[in-house]
C-alpha cells in the first residue's frame, strides 16, 4: 500500500498554516496593541519581546504557500486568482511592518512616532487581509473546469469583512497574552485588562460566526450536523466556553504563561471548526484536495524536501524561543 501523498501534503500545509497563526499572530497583535501604550520605553519593551524571533515566524507562511504550489497547483491558481487583492494587501502590510520594525529602532525622536504608526498600520492591514481571505474561503468561489470563473471583487462580502474583524480581535488577544507572559509592571497590567475585554469580544465574534456560517451555507450546515462530524464538533462549543472562563480566571489571578497557552488552545479550537467546515475541499465549495493534487512524481519529490526542512525549522524555532524565554526588563534585556 503506497503513501497517500495528497493527504500527507494536506496535513503538512494545514500544520504550516496553524503554526503561522500561532507564531505570527501574537507578533501582529503586538503591533495593533502598540497605540494603547504611550510611553516610548514601554513601547520599546513590547516590540523587544518579539525582536529575536519575529522574522522567523513568517517562515511558516512561506512553507504553506510553497507547499500549496508544489502539491496542489490547481488550488494555488484558483486561490491566487480569487484572492489577488487581499493577498497583495497582506504582503503590503507585512512589508510595511517589517520595514517599520527595523527603522523604529534607528529613527531619531522626531521620526520614531511615524514608524510606530507604520508598524501598527502594517499589522492591521496584514491581519484584516488574512481575515477577509479566510471568510472568502468559507464562502467559496465560482469555479468552472478547475479554473476560477468569478470576479476580482468576489472576496468582498459582509461575512468576509466580519471574519476580518474577528481575526483582528483574535490576534490582538494573542498579542496581549504574549505581553502578559513576557513583561511585568505597567505594560503587563494594561495587557491583562485589555485581554479580558478581548476575550469577551472574541466570544461574541465566535458566537456570531457559528450562527451565521451554517445559516448562509447549507453545505457547511450538513457537514457540521451530519455523523461522524457532529461527534467531533459537538465538544468544541463546550471547550470554547470552558477555555474562555479559564483564560479570564487566569488573567485575574496573576497568571503568567497560562493565559497565552489557553489563547493558543482557543484558536486551535476555531481552526478545527474551519477544517470540519470545508473538509475535504481545498477550494470550497466543490474542489477537493484530491481533485487539485499535482502529479504523484512532483508530490513525492517535494515531500522529501519538506520532510528534511520542517525538522530544521522546528528546531531553530524551538531553540530561539528557549534562549529568549524570560521576561524583558526595563534595560531591554531578558531576565
Amino acid at each position: 500500500m503506497g503513501i497517500d501523498l495528497p493527504l500527507v501534503w494536506m496535513v503538512i500545509i494545514g500544520f504550516g498554516l496553524m503554526m503561522y497563526v500561532i507564531m505570527d499572530g501574537f507578533d501582529l497583535g503586538i503591533g495593533m496593541l502598540l497605540p494603547l501604550i504611550r510611553n516610548r520605553e514601554d513601547r520599546d519593551r513590547m516590540v523587544n519581546t518579539v525582536a529575536p524571533v519575529w522574522d522567523g515566524n513568517e517562515t511558516w507562511l512561506v512553507l504553506g504557500g510553497a507547499g500549496l504550489l508544489a502539491a496542489f497547483p490547481t488550488a494555488y491558481s484558483i486561490l491566487l486568482s480569487a484572492l489577488y487583492f487581499p493577498l497583495i494587501l497582506m504582503l503590503i502590510g507585512l512589508i510595511l511592518r517589517g520595514v517599520a520594525f527595523e527603522f523604529r529602532f534607528k529613527a531619531d525622536d522626531a521620526h520614531k512616532p511615524f514608524w510606530d504608526r507604520a508598524f501598527t498600520w502594517g499589522s492591521f492591514i496584514a491581519t484584516l487581509s488574512q481575515g477577509i481571505a479566510l471568510g472568502s474561503i468559507i464562502n467559496g468561489f465560482t469555479v468552472s473546469n478547475l479554473v476560477f470563473a468569478g470576479g476580482a471583487f468576489d472576496f468582498l462580502s459582509p461575512f468576509s469583512m466580519f471574519t476580518g474583524l474577528c481575526l483582528l480581535v483574535a490576534y490582538a488577544l494573542l498579542g496581549a497574552t504574549w505581553l502578559v507572559m513576557k513583561t511585568d509592571g505597567f505594560v503587563q497590567g494594561q495587557m491583562r485588562r485589555a485581554a479580558q475585554l478581548l476575550v469577551v469580544a472574541l466570544l461574541v465574534a465566535i458566537a456570531i460566526v457559528s450562527v451565521w456560517t451554517p445559516l448562509a451555507h447549507p453545505g457547511i450546515a450538513r457537514r457540521w450536523f451530519s455523523f461522524p462530524n457532529i461527534a467531533f464538533f459537538s465538544p468544541v462549543p463546550i471547550l470554547v466556553l470552558f477555555t474562555s472562563w479559564a483564560l479570564v480566571r487566569s488573567l485575574r489571578r496573576d497568571g503568567q504563561a497560562k493565559p497565552f497557552v489557553l489563547t493558543l488552545f482557543l484558536l486551535f479550537l476555531g481552526y478545527t471548526g474551519l477544517l470540519i467546515s470545508i473538509w475535504p475541499n481545498i477550494v470550497p465549495p466543490s474542489v477537493s484536495f484530491r481533485d487539485a493534487a499535482g502529479p504523484a512524481q512532483s508530490m513525492g519529490f517535494t515531500l522529501v524536501g519538506a520532510l528534511l526542512i520542517i525538522p530544521f525549522i522546528l528546531t531553530y524555532s524551538a531553540w530561539s524561543y528557549f534562549v529568549f524565554r524570560g521576561k524583558i526588563g526595563n534595560d531591554e534585556g531578558y531576565h
